[in-house]
């Protein structure tokens, strides 16, 4: 019995989609925290219908960042490619990981440059 419990225990983690691994990063000489996290988008049967799902994010996923004294909430973009996160004028996206991609937009595009932690 304990093994058929197991058994299903693994399927289960198995098929149900695991949130992205929260990171930190320095960007532009701060620490700069990101976690993700799971939208109100429920992709059971529907995955295959949804564009995008690279990354194991749906539409409705989001990052948490953490930077200097703020924090902001960004909601995944439908862009194809790589999951990048917008509000309109905070942009974040990790295409290559070891350099993150980090907009602010204000009037125009400020770059923050960004490299791993550690």
């Amino acid at each position: 019995m304990q093994a058929l419990t197991a058994a299903l225990l693994a399927l289960i983690l198995f098929l149900v989609p695991q949130t992205p691994a929260a990171a930190d990063w320095i960007c532009d000489g701060d620490r700069l925290q990101v976690e993700p996290f799971r939208g109100a988008v429920d992709p059971t049967g529907l995955s295959d219908s949804i564009p995008n799902t690279l990354g194991d994010t749906l539409p409705g996923d989001g990052v948490l960042l953490t930077w200097r004294d703020i924090t902001l909430q960004l909601p995944r973009t439908n862009n194809a490619g790589t999951p990048s996160y917008t509000d309109g004028r905070w942009w974040w996206r990790e295409d290559d990981p070891e350099q993150p991609e980090f907009f602010e937009r204000r009037g125009s595009i400020i770059r923050h440059s960004c490299e791993p932690l550690g």
